[in-house]
């Protein structure tokens, strides 16, 4: 039964997770490595711990939100010592977005200390978090992912799909999908303006036809209103792609809208965009065809 929760990493995703469980009633405690991201959650009833191994101590479920595979590693393993503060019996899920292979190799450290594992990383961004709708891809044993599911379900859809891994797995696959129907609309909507339409009627029409889809809705529509405040960043992007032609490349596939699309964010990642909405990758597109002299 999960009762005591404590949630690592209090960011864009993090903070609305931790209302929306203890708002659902549980006891939930974070820890946030820039404190003064944290604090005001204590306004809703969260407990603000100091350090990680503070906010774990009790905890039936921790879970993890913090930026990537090497941070949560860190936490769990590192000067942290979330691991060993953790109670037997305990279950860690896994939010971050890390590598199938890193979340492997995290379970497999923790059987060492009797806690469970389940790597859920989520699909939805800043607005599925607040709204509760969140998609969760859980890769684990069923057991460990139904002891956990009245707290996840609290925050959206529960999928199990798998053993650990493969949360992170299907997890990769989407931000694939997602990217690379990101890059296609804001290449759709530059040939519309350089052709003399109106992005804003055409990204209307396009709503309900066969191209529709919620990316298109979403970041289609931040595109035309100009709207980049981060749901998701593009450094996340970037990230997140990377890992899945680290993949590709490791089982010797060629995926290459992967790879052009994995590209694009690289070069917008490595500029003033990264902490800009993923969306905002038709800045980067356009930028282009300046430098191009088009």
């Amino acid at each position: 039964m999960v009762d005591k929760i404590a949630l690592l990493g209090t960011g864009l995703m993090g903070a609305p997770i931790a209302r929306n469980l203890a708002r659902s009633g549980f006891s939930v405690t974070v820890w946030n490595r820039t404190a003064a991201k944290a604090a005001p959650l204590a306004d809703d009833e969260v407990i603000v711990a100091a350090s990680g191994a503070d906010a774990v101590a009790d905890a039936d479920l921790v879970i993890f939100l913090l930026s990537d595979g090497p941070t949560t590693s860190g936490a769990l393993f590192g000067e942290a010592r979330v691991a060993r503060a953790m109670r037997p019996g305990a279950t860690v899920a896994m939010m971050s977005s890390i590598s199938p292979e890193t979340a492997i190799e995290q379970a497999d450290r923790l059987t060492g200390f009797g806690i469970n594992y389940i790597d859920a990383p989520v699909s939805g961004g800043e607005r599925g978090a607040i709204a509760r709708a969140l998609t969760i891809f859980a890769g684990g044993s069923a057991s460990s992912i139904e002891a956990a599911r009245p707290a996840l379900e609290t925050l959206g859809r529960v999928n199990r799909v798998g053993g650990v891994g493969a949360g992170q797995l299907v997890k990769l696959a989407n931000q694939m999908i997602v990217g690379i129907s990101i890059e296609a609309i804001a290449e759709a909507l530059l040939l519309i303006e350089r052709g003399g339409g109106d992005p804003a009627a055409a990204f209307a029409a396009l709503r309900g036809g066969f191209a529709d889809s919620t990316v298109l809705r979403q970041h289609g529509g931040r595109m035309v209103k100009l709207d980049h405040a981060p749901g998701a960043t593009i450094a996340t992007q970037h990230k997140d792609l990377r890992m899945a032609t680290d993949m590709a490349a490791q089982l010797s596939l060629s995926l290459p809208l992967l790879d052009q699309t994995a590209a694009l964010f690289e070069q917008a990642s490595a500029g003033a965009d990264q902490a800009l909405d993923h969306s905002a990758i038709h800045r980067t597109l356009r930028a282009r065809q300046r430098d191009a002299g088009a």
